[in-house]
Parts: C-alpha cells; structure tokens; sequence
C-alpha cells in the first residue's frame, strides 16, 4: 500500500519575513521606475530619430536646390576669339598626348561628343556634395594666403616665381603624375597661379593645373586620380571663387575639353613621362584672362569684372607644387608630391616644369628669367632649376613627404 507523507512549511522569522516584503516592495519600484526610464528613453530616442530625419530632409532639399543651380541646361556662349600672345608656339611638340577620362576615341562605347554650341561639364551628384563638410564649403579652397614664407601653414610648396614686374600671363608645360595622397582632409597639386594685391584679404588669383586628392577630389568628384581644374578667387579663398564650373565665373568656349575631368594617362617611374601645357593670359582687346590647354586649345576665360587687381595686370606668376600637411598622426604627412621622388632624381624619375614663360605689357611670350625657387620644407620636398636650349628655364621638384630626414 503506498504511503504518501506531507511536510509543513517552514516558518519564517518576523524578521526575515519583513527584510523579504521590503526586498520585493524596493524592486517592484526599481522596476517601475527603469520602465519607466526605459519609455521615456525610448520617446526620447524616437523624437531625436525623428528630428535628425527633418535635418537630413532639410539638407536634402538645399542639396537639390543647390545641384539645380549649379547642373545648368545646356547653353550657346558667343566670345570673340582672343589676341594670342606673340611669339605662341601653336606647333610645340609634347612629350606625349594625353586624353580625358570622359572621352576616349579608341573606346566607341565610352565616346561621347557635345553637340555644336555646346560645352562638356561633369554634372555634380548628391553624393557629391554630400560628401563635403557644407553646402557652402563645396567646390571652395581652404582659405590660406600663398606666402612665401608658409611655415606656420598646413599648406606646403616647392615653386618658382617670378615677381617685381608687372605681367599680363604665364606659360608652361608640366609633366601629369598620380602621387599616393595620405587621407582625407589632404591634397597634392601641381599647377600655375597668376597673382595679383597683397596677401591679405584682398589677393586675386588665377589658377590652372593638375591635382590628385581624398580630400578635394573625393568631395567632388568621388576619387584620387589626378584631374585638370581651374580655380579663382579675388578676396583670398574667403567667399569668393571655386573649382572649374562649380559658381559663376569661369567662363568655358571649348566642348573638347571637360574640366574636372581625369586625365589619362600619367607618367611612371622610369616610363613614359605625358605633360600637358597650360597658358593663361590677359586679352588686350577686352581684358578677359584666358586659358589655353595643349597646343592651341582655347578653354574659356575668366571676366575681367570678376577681379580688383587682377582687372590691371598680374604682379607675380609661380609655378610648382603644394600639398597639405595636417599632421594627423602627429608627424608629418606621407602625402606625395608631384612623382613623390626627389628632384635630383631627374628625367623620367621626378616631377617637372619647363619652358616656363610670361606674357609681357606688349602681349609677347617671353622667357621667365630670374627665377626663384623655394621649398617650404626642402627635406620633405625640394625643387632645383636649370637652363637648355631644348627645355628653356625649368626645374625639377616633389617628394615623398615623411621620411627619415621629414620626421
């Protein structure tokens, strides 16, 4: 016959039996109350989702607005053509012949051609401007005054200058190249600057060349390859001026030539070395600065309204390369310059600039003599000239940036 047995409760103290309601009174508040903390967290988190959701709508919105400004319909631009400076070259031979990304006559899938009238502009996207820090930052150069002296500046250069005279342009042709660029907020650039005022607030500048960069290229363009740009400013990169087509300014007649467009192929280590040539110069019949890329391709021009000193003449041309130096792992940059070789490595190694020239009160190309050079930092990047009957006046310059003499 089973059995079965029942046992009784133990009995709690008085004791245990109070610290045990008061146990379960404290944590049924302590749950109470993170739930509540939990909703109203939860409401928090919602309504700050929802309030940066307006903030991206907004951005959008001006985003758009913004791309409909600058994405302009196509338009017909009638300019009377330009006196071109005596003693133009417009059979000078190049090293080799270079061609633009956006247009390939080799490739018939890739060919595109503008339609008569018209002109090649490389339509800016949403991730594009996206991309950089503001709306109003977008196509825009740091401000930095070009000094001599840059020092104190993230901004670093090994150029040439001519200065002390008045000028009316430059010439040059310069080798292409595609230097590493070490992050972000950098860049590395070869080009010619046309300068005019003080390096104040007031300093006008034209310029015109090559430049790879994370920083500026991938905030308009998307990646690193090296591009041909144009820039301008008249008030020292405050609130005037911008790359290529990206603001009023500039004003481009040419449709086989796309500005913003990368350019193919580069020079290579002990390779093939590809230059192109850039003229810049003021027109004596309506005081427009034009530029003209290779041999005897006008571009467009910069009106001369757009400029205070620069509507006169030029006061100083230099020519060279630049890079910026943020020193972002607290020691100097690795970003290249030019080839990212030395420039005593010469021909086919290092970076180049020759047949360096100006444009005289008489609107006459003539050799640009007395030329200074400069490195801000000859350890890091160093420049040295020279003179021959096939080159003119020319130097060499670049570098790799860090190293064991560039800590």
């Amino acid at each position: 016959m089973a059995s079965s047995t029942t046992s009784t409760p133990p009995k709690i103290p008085p004791l245990v039996l109070i610290l045990l309601v008061v146990s379960l009174t404290v944590n049924s508040v302590v749950s109470i109350t993170t739930l509540q903390n939990d909703t109203k967290n939860h409401h928090f988190s919602t309504a700050n989702q929802t309030l940066k959701s307006k903030q991206q709508l907004h951005k959008l919105k001006r985003v758009k607005a913004f791309l409909k400004k600058i994405n302009k319909p196509p338009i017909k631009t009638i300019q009377d053509p330009p006196e071109r400076p005596a003693g133009f070259d417009t059979n000078e031979t190049v090293l080799e012949r270079f061609e633009q990304l956006w247009w390939n006559a080799e490739t018939e899938e890739t060919e595109e051609l503008c339609p008569e009238g018209t002109i090649p502009i490389r339509r800016t996207t949403e991730e594009d401007v996206l991309r950089a820090s503001s709306i109003r930052s977008f196509g825009t150069k740091l401000r930095r005054p070009i000094r001599r002296d840059s020092s104190s500046s993230t901004h670093e250069h090994a150029v040439g200058y001519i200065t002390g005279q008045q000028f009316y342009g430059g010439k040059a042709s310069l080798n292409v190249w595609a230097p590493r660029v070490a992050n972000l907020y950098e860049f590395s650039l070869s080009q010619m600057w046309v300068i005019s005022g003080s390096f104040g607030n007031d300093l006008n500048t034209i310029e015109a060349g090559w430049q790879a960069s994370k920083q500026v290229s991938p905030e308009l363009y998307g990646d690193s390859r090296p591009r041909f740009f144009t820039y301008w400013t008249t008030d020292a990169y405050q609130a005037t001026g911008c790359y290529n087509l990206l603001c009023s300014g500039f004003v481009q007649t040419n449709n086989k030539v796309a500005i913003g467009a990368a350019i193919s192929p580069t020079s290579g280590y002990g390779g093939k070395q590809f230059d192109i040539s850039i003229l810049v110069w003021k027109d004596p019949k309506h005081g427009h600065w034009w530029l003209e890329f290779g041999p005897g391709l006008l571009v467009g021009y910069w009106p001369v309204f757009l400029f205070s000193h620069l509507r006169s003449h030029a006061s100083m041309v230099q020519f060279g390369g630049e890079i910026v130096n943020t020193r972002a792992s607290g020691f100097h940059t690795s970003t290249e310059m030019g080839s990212g070789h030395f420039s005593g490595e010469g021909f086919g190694k290092a970076s180049y600039f020759r047949n360096l020239q100006v444009v005289d009160w008489d609107n006459s190309l003539i050799p640009a003599s007395n030329i200074r050079l400069m490195a801000d930092h000859p350890s890091c990047y160093d420049i040295r000239g020279g003179s021959n009957a096939g080159w003119g006046n020319y130097f060499y310059y670049g570098g790799p940036g860090r190293n064991v003499r560039c800590p």
